[in-house]
């Protein structure tokens, strides 16, 4: 996603061939976020996971629908609670080592009472 304070980016505009007007402006398509549902209407999904991590055990927590920086304020929550690391992206939270029945009690107690 462009950043909207770099205007007329290079990288943006490959598919423009070329325009002889010296005001032209490529217009950037920018996809909106959705709006971060109320922790009781979420439908989280928790699960362990050990593909393609090198034999490590993983818990990953999805379906939260949101707004990126929420997404990781709660992946931050999470790793706190639990005391170890992990990261925040394709709106999945994955947190390393096996703590699923933990990660369903701290959502619950947030309000998520969907989590599974």
């Amino acid at each position: 996603m462009a950043k909207s304070t770099r205007n007329n980016d290079w990288k943006d505009r490959l598919n423009v061939v070329y325009s002889t007007n010296p005001d032209f402006n490529y217009q950037i398509k920018q996809e909106e976020e959705p709006e971060t549902l109320p922790p009781a209407q979420q439908r989280l999904r928790v699960l362990t996971d050990r593909k393609n991590r090198g034999g490590k055990t993983v818990t990953l927590v999805n379906g939260f629908i949101g707004k990126d920086n929420d997404l990781k304020e709660l992946g931050k929550f999470l790793k706190n609670k639990c005391g170890v690391g992990g990261s925040t992206k394709d709106g999945e939270i994955i947190i390393q080592g096996d703590f699923k029945q933990r990660i369903i009690e701290l959502l619950k107690q947030e309000g998520f009472t969907q989590a599974k």
